[in-house]
This record gives structure tokens, sequence and C-alpha cells, in this order.
């Protein structure tokens, strides 16, 4: 007998419709999951213990925790431990709700207060946003001519929080403009000062007298 030679089976290459399909139930699995993992993963956050009300400071003692289910929203309220300088409340929060971070501030923030001032004499050169300074004040003594009392330290250790210093044609005629985080008691003694033409300087702590 004479032996039949077979010719050897081609495979088929895969058909890739199927290797798409593959991918997007994978795809459709894992993102289910994922989704699904977010929204049961739970955190744990502060809610107000009894009410609060703006300008009551955050204590242990004034929170409690929640454990519940954000989400996404979880970074939209306060968590984790508390500032060492500690925190006060900008609004009221109902005892029972969860403390929004938007309804909180820190507390040099919450007893400051920016003011614009206008400078008799020009800043040093080492004055930036960030240097402390003293503002000085030398009161006008007579409304018709230009005289003034021996200047004092009006604000001391205010910040600097933004600097406009003069420029083009008419810069010299022009005097700098800071603006400063001074406590908030002291913005009135700033502000009168202004109203009365008295000059006034920023000094660098560490600098002379203007």
């Amino acid at each position: 007998m004479v032996a039949l030679l077979h010719a050897p089976r081609r495979r088929r290459a895969p058909d890739p419709r199927i290797l798409i399909g593959i991918v997007l139930i994978a795809a459709s699995a894992i993102g289910t999951t994922l989704l699904v993992g977010a929204l049961t993963r739970t955190v744990v956050v502060y809610r107000a213990a009894q009410a609060i009300v703006a300008g009551d400071r955050l204590t242990e003692a004034r929170l409690a925790p929640a454990t519940v289910r954000l989400g996404d929203a979880a970074a939209l309220y306060l968590s984790g431990p508390l500032p060492e300088d500690g925190l006060v409340a900008t609004r009221t929060v109902a005892a029972g709700e969860m403390v929004p971070r938007s309804a909180v501030g820190t507390a040099t923030a919450v007893d400051s207060a920016t003011v614009v001032v206008d400078l008799a004499s020009p800043l040093a050169a080492g004055v930036r946003v960030g240097s402390t300074v003293d503002l000085w004040s030398a009161a006008r003594t007579d409304p018709t001519q230009n005289r003034y009392a021996a200047p004092v330290v009006l604000v001391g250790d205010a910040v600097v929080s933004k600097v406009s210093a003069p420029a083009g044609l008419i810069a010299g005629a022009q005097d700098d403009t800071v603006e400063l985080q001074v406590p908030r008691g002291d913005v009135a003694a700033g502000l009168a000062a202004q109203a009365g033409g008295a000059r006034l300087s920023a000094v660098e702590l560490g600098g002379g007298r203007p």
C-alpha cells in the first residue's frame, strides 16, 4: 500500500474582533471594580459635636470623627490632624454637620487683615513679599504746612503681602504702595493715620529708624 501524505493544516490567525471584544470586557470589568471601590471606600472626617458659629476656635472637644462614604468629595471636608496654630470657624456649622474645609481658616488668617499703605519713603531693597516690617507713622501737626511729629511705630511685625513700586516717567513723583497683613486690632489706627495725612514708612526688622 502506498501511504498517503497529508498536507499540514494551516493555523488560522485569531480573529481581531475577538481580541478587541476581550479587551473591552476586561476594561469594563476593571472600571466597574474601581468605581465600586471608590464608592464604597470610607474616610474619617470631622463633624460638629455641637453648633459652631463664626469666630469659634475649633478644638478636639468641639469636633467628633465620622466614618463616611464620600468618594471624590472627601477632600471637601475637614479631616486629619489639626494644624498647630489651630483653626477658626468662618461661618456657622450646625451640630452634627460635617465640617467643610471652606468653613474654617487658620487662626493667623482670621485674626489678621490686609491694608494698603501709601509710603512716604521708598522701601528698602531687601523688602519683598513675606518680609516682616514695622510700620512707622509721623503724624501731621499742621494741616496747612508740611510739619510732622516725631515718627513712632504704628504697627509692629506686619507681613508684606504685595509690593507695588511706581514705574514709568512719573515714577519719581509717586510713592511706593505696599499691602500689609496686620492684626485686626491695628486696622483702625492705620486707616486713621492715612486719613490724617501722616507720613508712613515700612522698616524691615533689623533696619533703622525712618
